[in-house]
């Protein structure tokens, strides 16, 4: 059996095959030429063999396609190749079958010693009796090693983008995400991500509460037509009851009969889909993504309900996508929502991305306001964990001179970045924000690609290595390695042993060391903040400044619209044409401008988690140079080097949630004490009203400025909290280690000195 039959079992999920292709000598040939009767021979279990049969079939038609589109051949299996088989395919040359790609091969082979290393630890777990102290530690960590760590990417940008086609085209599905114009735009968040559990197309939609629904449709009532919101809310109303929205109660709409085709919504439980191709559950998913008007019957009503407006998100799942192994692609609409849950997690999501697509068509991207306020929201920079930033040109059609257009528009869209980088106070660098330019619709239509025209194949590529720096398998095996080391040890391990009993010492006293070095640290960032914060409180004049300016605008009928807006929404306002108003960042500014230089250092959005000047990644309990003349206990040793990579795995992910809720706090702060003033102006109506509100605003603000001094306080409380939860993780996690490792009584344990070499040669590989 060659690697070609190999890595198709493993991608089919028919890994317990192996043995029999092997025995029969199966080629990439030879499987293309079997025969009813030699799979009936070959697959005896009628279950694999139905799935066998109905993989081969699709296998079959794929080549065929290839033959029939050789110009496309290369760009069908873009998301599962090399760079370097692209380069070479895209260039001409031949679109016959080629052998699995490095990339393919390190990828299956990965995939191998994941699933043999967690049968190996799900065996070892059975026998492990945890009545004793020491099995009982040593099953929890197995568990422990299960993880699922995603890295999301959120594609942002206006209506009509092309943000849709974007995805499609990268992970190479024509009809996956809905398309279309202006007028039938994507409006609920989807999250596109790898299905690894089936070979079917998936989704699951999850629906907003029904008493949020019903919030909303009582909202109406004291809404104007003159608001934004009154149309954004009757255009939801359509979508969904059509003409019956009108003349009819909040209760009425609340019926049951109006969602009688999704009983999920009442009974809050999400609603999955299921299809065997992407052209199905493209079709399916039309009424719950898009914003487009229905079929109309004969008598002039609609024919289709959308539900849309009930949506909170919809995950996709697709099978056998490389790219999407350890990635989410996050399709964002707009600027958040008026529904409060759809809002709230538009910026959960926003926050957690670590990668930032800013999507702008190329004849306007410079100028695309929408395109640009995702880097003024502060979601994505100290607020969030963004790594690096994508702004993708796209519809970049075929043309004499693309090339040439291309370089201007990356040039435009550069200078835009570093007069806006300016006014947020340099707060990304260079090397955080890359411009491509990109046609998705020339690869959609199956058109060879030229890599320098059309960059697609790099956003490909950006994936991938996103894919391979979050592999499961490096992190899996490590630990794998370390527990059975640990068991291995414990069970050669003599009572009584003196020279155990040294080494637990010097680990004792290094962790001492490395606990204080911590400490410190922390201390002194928590120091440097309160500097910087006592300095922001003052400069607080500043922030009311901005808000005066604001306020003192030209009195007229839009001012006092939007200002009703403002105080209606508690400070925060999306008009339909213009930048966000936030009077809460814009109080708070005197603050976060004060750190934000300082955190940025202190927190970097690297991979690496260089927190706290990388005081963390630098603990360590110095083990390699104990190994030489301690050889009796090294297997102790090698567990615990492994211990101190996964708690700082551990405590970078703890760092990196709530460094976004420090940050975060100064603002909420700020708009917990504002909420009164935002309370009393929403009562102002009548004549003078303009300036009532004003007057409201401006009088609280100027008697509570001690919401100053609270922020301040509230993220220091927080920042301790932070020191004391990484302190006592790093101290109560690696003295238990070391105690369970050389002092515990030693109990039944399993040989695994079988395992352990399998593993440890599995470790050395990968």
């Amino acid at each position: 059996m060659d690697d070609f039959v190999r890595n198709k079992l493993i991608e089919w999920q028919l890994n317990e095959l192996e043995e029999r292709f092997e025995a029969n000598k199966i080629t990439e040939e030879s499987l293309f030429c079997l025969t009813e009767n030699d799979i009936t021979e070959l697959i005896p279990l009628v279950g694999p063999r139905a799935r066998f049969r109905c993989r081969l079939e699709q296998l079959k038609n794929e080549q065929n396609k290839r033959q029939e589109t050789p110009e496309f051949s290369a760009q069908a299996s873009l998301p599962r190749s090399s760079k370097g088989k692209r380069q070479s395919d895209l260039h001409g040359e031949s679109s016959e079958r080629q052998p699995p790609t490095k990339r393919q091969r390190d990828s299956a082979k990965e995939t191998r010693i994941l699933s043999e290393v967690k049968d190996i630890m799900k065996e070892v777990k059975d026998h492990i009796n945890d009545k004793e102290q020491l099995g009982a530690f040593i099953k929890n960590k197995i568990s422990d090693l299960e993880t699922d760590k995603r890295e999301l990417v959120g594609v942002f940008g206006r209506t009509g983008a092309g943000k849709s086609s974007l995805i499609n085209a990268i992970i190479n599905e024509m009809n996956l995400l809905p398309t279309g114009t202006i007028s039938a735009c994507t409006t609920v968040m989807i999250k596109v991500e790898a299905n690894t559990s089936s070979s079917k197309y998936e989704a699951q939609i999850e629906f907003i509460k029904k008493e949020e629904w019903d919030d909303e449709l009582w909202s109406l009532k004291t809404l104007k037509e003159a608001d934004d919101d009154y149309w954004d809310l009757d255009e939801k109303l359509s979508a969904l009851y059509g003409e019956e929205r009108k003349d009819k109660s909040p209760e009425t709409l609340m019926e049951p009969k109006y969602f009688k085709n999704i009983p999920e919504f009442l009974e809050s439980t999400k609603k999955s889909l299921e299809c065997e191709t992407a052209q199905e559950l493209f079709q399916r998913l039309r009424m719950y993504t898009k914003q487009e008007d229905g079929p109309k019957q004969e008598d002039g009503k609609r024919a289709q309900q959308w539900f849309w407006p009930l949506v909170k998100c919809v995950t996709v799942r697709v099978p056998n996508n490389d790219l999407l192994q350890h990635v989410t692609l996050v399709d964002l609409p707009g600027n958040g929502d008026r529904n409060k849950s759809r809002n709230e997690m538009w910026k959960q999501i926003v926050g957690d991305c670590s990668t930032v697509w800013i999507v702008a068509e190329i004849t306007r991207a410079a100028s695309e306001t929408e395109a640009w306020e995702i880097l003024k929201s502060g979601l994505i920079g100290n607020g969030g964990q963004c790594q690096q930033i994508h702004f993708i040109c796209t519809k970049s059609d075929p043309a004499d001179d693309r090339v040439t257009k291309n370089k201007k528009a990356k040039e435009k869209v550069m200078n835009e970045f570093h007069t806006l980088n300016k006014t947020l106070s340099e707060q990304f660098s260079d090397k955080d924000f890359e411009v491509f330019t990109v046609s998705a619709q020339e690869v959609l239509k199956r058109k060879r690609v030229k890599e320098d025209d059309n960059e697609i194949p790099k956003l490909q590529d950006i994936l991938q290595n996103l894919n391979e720096c979050h592999s499961e398998t490096d992190i899996y095996v490590n630990g794998a390695y370390g527990i059975l080391s640990l068991i291995e040890g414990a069970r050669g391990r003599n009572e009584g042993v003196g020279k155990a009993d040294g080494v637990c010492k010097v680990l004792e006293k290094n962790m001492t060391e490395q606990l204080d070095q911590v400490k410190k640290a922390l201390e002194k960032a928590i120091k440097d903040f309160e500097q910087c914060l006592t300095e922001g409180v003052k400069n607080s004049q500043t922030s009311e400044e901005k808000l005066k300016t604001f306020l003192d605008c030209d009195e007229n009928t839009i001012v006092f619209k939007q200002l009703q807006a403002v105080v209606r929404k508690n400070g925060i306002h999306k008009p339909k044409n213009g930048e966000e108003i936030n009077l809460n960042t814009m109080l708070a500014s005197c603050l976060t401008d004060s750190i934000d230089k300082n955190f940025r250092k202190t927190f970097p959005n690297d991979v690496k988690g260089r927190y706290f000047d990388g005081v963390i990644s630098r603990f360590s309990l110095d083990t390699k140079p104990l190994l030489p003349e301690n050889l009796d206990v090294k297997l102790q040793l090698i567990f615990l080097q492994t211990e101190e990579e996964r708690i700082k795995a551990k405590l970078n992910k703890i760092i990196l949630k709530k460094k976004k809720i420090i940050y975060n706090s100064l603002t909420e702060t700020i708009v917990k004490s504002m909420q009164k003033g935002y309370d009393d102006a929403k009562k102002i109506s009548g004549k003078d009203a303009l300036e009532n509100m004003r007057n409201t605003l401006e009088t609280h603000v100027s008697s509570n400025r001690n919401m100053y001094e609270d922020a301040k306080k509230t993220m220091l409380e927080k920042m301790d909290k932070l020191k004391t939860t990484i302190c006592k993780e790093l101290k109560e996690t690696m003295e238990h280690s070391i105690k369970l490792s050389f002092k515990a009584d030693v109990c039944p344990l399993p040989d695994v000195s079988k395992h352990l070499k399998t593993v440890q040669r599995y470790h050395d590989e990968v």
